[in-house]
Parts: structure tokens; C-alpha cells; sequence
């Protein structure tokens, strides 16, 4: 084309959109962890450092999605009627089956050691995912030393409860990750409902009339594993808790996406490292054991009907990461002002917990381990069912609350007017910025580069290569109609493939698509530019990857989409045979996922068709008694962060408006219930006549075809 470069690149451009985008994430995520890093060394520096601390507390807080009030309440006993025995005797202490409110239907469970004397101190002493409160060396240690010990249970990494008996439908996803998947959607993650049960536990040990005589001064917590994480997350929320010891789980956090999916945290590494926990502790002691993690080489296997999990691993950090990081902890403790305690050390045993508490150990107490204390198989396992189902349905309740959310905060100010533009500038920043993160970095001249692929009777098609940041590119096909006059300018059509497709998917009728039967090429032959992108949706879970990698930081897939097709579009509309102010966007499926998104961010298109995709959104990614929902497939990569807090459909659609916005459904498609579809655009619908926006009414304001 006139005005472009060659276009020489070959082989897999679809992959090689990929690896550049992973290129970029990967350098982005050292400079951010730079940024981190100096960002805490120049508020230790400072003279703000307890107000900086204090922040960044509560940055933690919504990063876990620790936001939910708890229910006040004591810690009470599990006891069968008529049984008043505890469970288990040990020397100088008892065990007893306990639990405590947390939320509404939602309790805490696990075993509380009491020693027969005054306790010298008290420990909540957090276990790995997958090791029973019953099997706690660590536990009964610290109850040997005449310590009061509460054990709470952890959702487990089985996939036995993962899945729904109503619609007869699971999956071998753990039980971590279940919890996960319905909750990333609504602010929410398995890391933040734990911590929240461990600090309903410190808030009954802590309360004026509780009954366990417990010095606050003598308050400690100490976990391995996945134990070892929420220490760390609880001692830095919450300074009642006066020690810590993690054992199991510290290090560089910089290859987190590589963990778990129910370990990704959005925009943590932009804020926090292991060492900036650390930091937020001081000047309380911190002990970080260094011994063997819990090795995780993935979920559990698919088979039984049972599929979709996330892949992820669990090694042992290398010991010089771990001092890395130990490193920088204490030069945030020994620069900050006023200066810390020194706040890290190791150690080899449970007795430097006591210490740090300043409770002195009893060396006649031996490290033998006492008989297992009983659990039948049948209790564990009804046991971790309630754990997990009582988290699912508070889960579950959110949706609704959030609905009412947004009712309040977008659809009562959708009327003409200041109040409405003021609105729809928060929710589309809020959009952009917190659930898709936004790009902000400087971008490259795109630098367009062409090539002509077909030649047509109506038009000729030409693929095209632009530049956007560092190794990140844009890449699609152009249709330009072969009877432009001069000087005349035509409106474009972008039309989106869908999930694992290609540009020439929308253009191409051999072999025949059931699906996208070359819309793109019968727009051309209508007289319409057209311009068929590629987004980075290819690659089953090499694209996936991008997603966790992204999250962290702060990112996610669409923020580089939406980047591409923000300088797509400028490109286009400074074509001289392009109209600029009539730039259309049609897509299927995944394209119409993107029909939702990229519209309602960039102003540049003039309208969109959503075809195959909208719906009630959140119900689609978060329900479990809908078949096609989203938390029984291998699409993990859906869950935005805290979406149901701003925006569904509805108010993306109303993001577009008053420019035209169409719904495109079939009956057959399995993205959702004709039910909900209709739902979720009547809101719009409605809301947008009854607003009497003049606009709107002029271009149609949304059309509908359900």
C-alpha cells in the first residue's frame, strides 16, 4: 500500500503476537519491582514511613479482597450432644473441635488446644492446604509449651467438592481454585476469605469478655505452606498479631503467575513483594523458617468427567532468592524512621516464636511428635464440604449485592445532564483502570508495513503489521473496495474472530464456516473497507499465561488489545480513503467479548455489533448452577478482577451509548440462557428510553435482535 513498508515477516505471526507480548510483560515486571523497590526504599527514607505503612495496609486489604465486615462472635466448642469429652488429651492440655463466626453462614472450623493451666501464650498455628488440624506437629508442640492453639482448616487442594450436584457438572479443579474462580470476578479471592477466618479468630481471642485468658502482648501466628502465605498476609494486615513465623514460603514473588491459579493477586507486585510484607510487620518479629515448600506439580489429573483446571506449580524457592529478599526487608527496617527492631531471623524450631513473644521455652519439653489425634474419614471429609459450600454460598450471595451496587452508583444518574457525563467518565475510568488496567507507557510510531495476500473481482486484501510498544505489535487483514473514486472516503468495518481464530477466519469461505461465513469478505463486496484484526486469543494456555503474567502488574489480556486496536484505529482514520468518524466494530464470540470492551474504552468507534456474547456477564463467569458457566471450564483466563463492583453488559453497553449498539443472539448459541440475555439487555434498553437521551433516540440508541 502507498505510504507503508514491506511487509517481510513469516511463520506464525499469531504465536509471534504472543512471545512479543510475553516479552514486554516480562521486562515490565522487573521495572515494576524496581519501581517497588525504590518507591519503599524512599518512604523508609522519609519521615511518613507509619502513614506509608499504614496505606499500604489497606491497599493489601482490597488487593486480597479482605473487605468483608465480619460478624462478631466467641469461639465455641463442637461437641455432640451428650458428649462432653474433648476430642483428644495430650500432656497438660486438651482438644477440642471449635468454630466462630466469620460472615453471615460462614464459620471458621478447626481444633483448639487448651493447656490445664493459665496458657502462656496464644498461636494460631496455620497448616498447609492439604494438611489435616489433626496431623499438626507444630500444633502440639506449642500446646506442650502451655500454650493456648487454634488450628483452623484450609479449603484443600482435592477436586472431590469442586463441582455442582445440581446441574451434575464438575470439574479437577482444587479446592482453592473453585473458591478462586467465582470469587475473582466479585473482588474476592480464597487468600483474602482465609485470612478474613484467621482474623475473626484474633478478633474473639482479643475481645474484652473473651473467656480463654489470652495477654493480648502474647498473641502469635505461625504457618508452612499455604499456611506460611496467610501468616504473612495476616501479620502485615493486622498488628494485634504480635510474632510471626512462616515456614515453607518466602521468597521473590516475581514468578507468581507461575504458581497456582488461587495464589494470582491483581496488581500485587506493583505494591507488594515478600520483602514489603516483611516491612509492613516491623517492628513486631518476623521469623522466616527456610525448609522445604509443599511440591505441587499441578492439579489433580483430569479424567471421571472432570477437567478444566489451571496448570500451575509449587517449588522450593532457591535459598539465594530467599536471601535476596530477606536482604531487602531489613534495609527497610534499618532505614525507615523512626528505625525498626531488627525484625528477621531464622530459625530451626518454634521455640524462636516463643522467644519473639517473650515467653521462654521449656527445654524439658521434647520434640517427639504425641499419636495422631483422631479423624475419621467421614468427618474430614464432611468437614472440608462445609468448609468449601459455605464459602461458595456467601460467594454466590454477592452477586446480587453487587447488582444493587451498580444499580445506585450508575442507572439511578442515566438521564441527560452533567450528573450522567460525570458518571459515565468515573465508570469508564474505573473500568479501564481497576478491572482491565490501562497501558500508560509511551507507544511507537506504528510504523505500518503491508503486503497484498488477495485480489478479488470488488476488492483487494492486504495484511497489515503495526507497531505498538516494545515487541508488541498489531496485525490483521485490509479489504479496500477496488471502485474508490478520488478523494472519496468510505466508513470501515472492523470485524473480530473469535476464540483460537484467525484474521482470515472472518474473510475466507473454503472451507465454509458455520459460524463466520466471510462476513468480512461479503461487507467488502458490499462496498465496505474492512478491517479484520488478530487479537492475542491463540495458543490455548500459552495465551492464557499472558493473563497471569499480566494480573500481578496490575494488566490483563485486554489491556494490550485494547492498545492494538486503539492504534489500529488511528491508523485507519488517517487513511484518505477512510471516513474517520465512521469506523464500525463487529465481532463474534471472543470478538464480541471484545465488542463489550474495547468500544466502550475507545470513543473512536462509532458503533458496535456484539454478536455471541453478551449477556448477564457476571452470572456467566461466576454461577455454578448454569452449565455454561465459566467456573467449569478450561477458560480460566475470563475472571476480570472485581468486576460485579462496576460494570456487567448493561453498563458497558451504556459506556457506548448513545452510539448504536446491537445485540446479535442465537437461540443454539451455549453463551448463555435466551433468559438472561434478555435480562441484561432490557436494562439497557429501558434505560436508555426512559432517559430520554435526544442522541439516542436519533441513532436508535441500542438495537436489539434476541
Amino acid at each position: 500500500m502507498p505510504g507503508t513498508q514491506p511487509f517481510t515477516q513469516t511463520g506464525d505471526i499469531s504465536a509471534q503476537m504472543v512471545e512479543g507480548i510475553d516479552h514486554w510483560l516480562d521486562r515490565e515486571t522487573t521495572r515494576i519491582a524496581e519501581k517497588r523497590n525504590h518507591d519503599w526504599q524512599e518512604a523508609a527514607s522519609g519521615n511518613q514511613w507509619a502513614a506509608f505503612v499504614d496505606a499500604h495496609r489497606e491497599k493489601l486489604r482490597q488487593i486480597l479482597g479482605a473487605t468483608d465486615a465480619r460478624t462478631p462472635g466467641a469461639i465455641e466448642e463442637i461437641v455432640e450432644a451428650g458428649d462432653e469429652n474433648p476430642v483428644a488429651v495430650g500432656p497438660g492440655y486438651s482438644v477440642r473441635r471449635v468454630r466462630w463466626p466469620v460472615f453471615e453462614g460462614v464459620d471458621g472450623e478447626g481444633l483448639l488446644f487448651r493447656p490445664a493451666a493459665a496458657p502462656r501464650a496464644a498461636i494460631i498455628v496455620v497448616p498447609d492446604a492439604d494438611e489435616l488440624p489433626e496431623r499438626s506437629a507444630t500444633a502440639q508442640h506449642f500446646a506442650r509449651q502451655g500454650c493456648l492453639v487454634l488450628v483452623p482448616v484450609l479449603v484443600d487442594r482435592s477436586d472431590k467438592w469442586s463441582g455442582s450436584d445440581v446441574v451434575k457438572r464438575y470439574t479437577n479443579q482444587p479446592g482453592r481454585e473453585w473458591i478462586y474462580r467465582q470469587g475473582f470476578e466479585l473482588g474476592r479471592t480464597i487468600i483474602g476469605y482465609e485470612a478474613q477466618k484467621i482474623l475473626a479468630a484474633v478478633d474473639a481471642l482479643t475481645a474484652p469478655n473473651a473467656k480463654l485468658g489470652v495477654p493480648d502482648s502474647k498473641l502469635g501466628i505461625a504457618g508452612y505452606g499455604e499456611g506460611g502465605l496467610l501468616t504473612l498476609h495476616c501479620a502485615a494486615l493486622d498488628p494485634r498479631l504480635k510474632a510471626a513465623l512462616v515456614s515453607g514460603y518466602f521468597g521473590p514473588r516475581e514468578g507468581l503467575y507461575q504458581e497456582p491459579i488461587y495464589r494470582n493477586l491483581f496488581g500485587f507486585l506493583k505494591e507488594f513483594g515478600d520483602a514489603q510484607l516483611a516491612a509492613t510487620i516491623a517492628p513486631r518479629p518476623l521469623i522466616v523458617e527456610y525448609s522445604k515448600s509443599p511440591e505441587i506439580s499441578g492439579p489433580p489429573a483430569p479424567g471421571g468427567g472432570r477437567a478444566g483446571a489451571a496448570p500451575g506449580v509449587i517449588t522450593t524457592p532457591e535459598r539465594s532468592g530467599v536471601d535476596v529478599e530477606l536482604a531487602r526487608a531489613s534495609e527497610l527496617s534499618a532505614a525507615a524512621k523512626p528505625a525498626q527492631f531488627p525484625i528477621l531471623f531464622e530459625g530451626k524450631s518454634g521455640g524462636s516464636l516463643l522467644g519473639a513473644l517473650g515467653v521462654e521455652p521449656s527445654a524439658a519439653v521434647s520434640a517427639d511428635f504425641v499419636p495422631a489425634i483422631p479423624a475419621p474419614q467421614d468427618f474430614v471429609d464432611e468437614r472440608q464440604r462445609r468448609t468449601v459450600r459455605e464459602l461458595e454460598r456467601f460467594t454466590q450471595g454477592l452477586v446480587r449485592i453487587h447488582e444493587l451496587e451498580r444499580e445506585a452508583a450508575v442507572w439511578a444518574k442515566v438521564k441527560p445532564g452533567p450528573e450522567w457525563e460525570a458518571a459515565r467518565h468515573d465508570l469508564q475510568t474505573r473500568l479501564w483502570d481497576e478491572c482491565i488496567g490501562r497501558l500508560t507507557g509511551d507507544r511507537l510510531p506504528p510504523n505500518p508495513k503491508t503486503r497484498q495476500i488477495l485480489d478479488k473481482p470488488k476488492w483487494t486484501g492486504y495484511e497489515v503489521r503495526l507497531d505498538v510498544l516494545p515487541d508488541v505489535f498489531a496485525w490483521g487483514w485490509l479489504l479496500v473496495p477496488k471502485d474508490l473514486k478520488p478523494g472519496e472516503r468510505r466508513p470501515v468495518v472492523v470485524c473480530q474472530h473469535g476464540l483460537e481464530g484467525l484474521p482470515e477466519d472472518t474473510v475466507t469461505d473454503s472451507p465454509p464456516s458455520k459460524f463466520y461465513q466471510a462476513y468480512a469478505a461479503r461487507l467488502a463486496d458490499q462496498g465496505f473497507i474492512v478491517y479484520a484484526p488478530h487479537n492475542p486469543y491463540r495458543g490455548k494456555d500459552k495465551f492464557r499465561i499472558l493473563q497471569r503474567r499480566a494480573n500481578p502488574i496490575g494488566l490483563s489480556l485486554f489491556s494490550f488489545i485494547i492498545a492494538q486496536h486503539d492504534v489500529t484505529t488511528q491508523w485507519l482514520a488517517g487513511l484518505p480513503f477512510v471516513d474517520p468518524q465512521r469506523i464500525a466494530f463487529y465481532g463474534l464470540s471472543y470478538g464480541g467479548k471484545t465488542a463489550m470492551r474495547v468500544p466502550a474504552m475507545l470513543d473512536r468507534y462509532c458503533l458496535s455489533i456484539c454478536s455471541g456474547d453478551f449477556n448477564e456477564w457476571i452470572y456467566k463467569v461466576v454461577n455454578t448452577e448454569y452449565r455454561g458457566s465459566y467456573v467449569f471450564t478450561p477458560e480460566y483466563e475470563m475472571s476480570e478482577w472485581n468486576m460485579a463492583a462496576i460494570a456487567n453488559h448493561a453498563e458497558m453497553a451504556m459506556l457506548i451509548s448513545p452510539r448504536p449498539f446491537m445485540v446479535e443472539r442465537g437461540h443454539d448459541d451455549g453463551v448463555g440462557a435466551d433468559e438472561w440475555i434478555g435480562y441484561e439487555f432490557a436494562k439497557v434498553y429501558h434505560g436508555i428510553r426512559s432517559s430520554a437521551f435526544p442522541s439516542a433516540r436519533r441513532s436508535n440508541g441500542l438495537t436489539g435482535r434476541i
